[in-house]
């Protein structure tokens, strides 16, 4: 494995980082901060296939597989959806398709995520899920 973390551990480190915030205010500037390092989808990707429908801003996921593992970029027009993707990307970033099948997205409750986004905003966040592992479930079923 090319990660010397696990995707568990991984959600791990974001549940911890989100616990040093006592307010979603900082959360959410968190959560920009986050974005702001999101290894950015090449421009020749951003086409309308990659556009996650689901979400009301929009939100470009590209994935290629590499090595055995699935490699994702991305990138949105609004500040907090851009941070929402980020927090995906690193957790499901160069994981194997099973991984990412079998991963459980329950850090995102226990975070807090989900009831602190608007219905459209945590229906984007779903249709972004659905679509990483839709991802995933294609390169699987390739290899």
């Amino acid at each position: 494995m090319s990660t010397s973390t696990t995707l568990a551990q991984t959600q791990q480190e974001l549940i911890s980082e989100f616990a040093l915030f006592s307010d979603w205010q900082d959360r959410y500037e968190h959560l920009i901060e986050l974005g702001k390092d999101l290894p950015l989808i090449a421009p020749e990707n951003k086409t309308d296939d990659n556009l996650v429908r689901g979400c009301q801003s929009r939100v470009w996921l590209h994935a290629a597989p590499q090595n055995g593992l699935v490699h994702f970029t991305a990138d949105s027009d609004a500040m907090i959806t851009k941070g929402i993707v980020a927090l995906l990307v690193r957790v499901f970033n160069d994981r194997t398709p099973e991984e990412i099948i079998g991963a459980s997205t329950e850090f995102i409750d226990t975070i807090g995520l989900r009831a602190h986004l608007s219905p459209n905003r945590a229906n984007g966040l779903s249709a972004m899920i659905d679509q990483m592992k839709r991802y995933a479930l294609a390169y699987s079923a390739k290899s």
